[in-house]
């Protein structure tokens, strides 16, 4: 069973930092693209950042390009997405998952992890 557990989000101010853990089991972790997406209340579901397995690519929206970093451990099964300089925008659900790098970039992965909850307050 495709499974993903994302985890580290809390209450940062505004500045501070934070880094979410996505935790992957049940695929062939390298043969897929691991994607961080965020919905904030009253917003659509935003694509933040991914890492795809097959050619080391990674993306970045604009609004994080210089704060956030996203990184894999092959080893653990992970995938990291350290976020510096935190904007009070940048609140939002944060939502890990699993896919083709066409999928990710179609809003349409295979598989979402739950949620873990940032806010970023001024």
């Amino acid at each position: 069973e495709v499974q993903l557990q994302a985890s580290g989000g809390g209450l940062v101010q505004a500045g501070g930092s934070l880094r979410l853990s996505c935790v992957a089991s049940g695929f062939t972790f390298d043969d897929y693209t691991i994607a961080w997406f965020r919905q904030a209340p009253g917003k659509e579901r935003e694509r933040v950042s991914y890492f795809n397995h097959i050619g080391e690519e990674t993306y970045y929206t604009d609004s994080v390009k210089g704060r956030f970093t996203i990184s894999s451990d092959r080893a653990k099964n992970t995938v990291y997405l350290q976020m510096n300089n935190l904007r009070p925008e940048d609140t939002a659900v944060y939502y890990c998952a699993v896919g083709s790098r066409q999928t990710i970039m179609t809003m349409t992965p295979y598989k979402w992890g739950q949620g873990t909850q940032v806010t970023v307050s001024s």
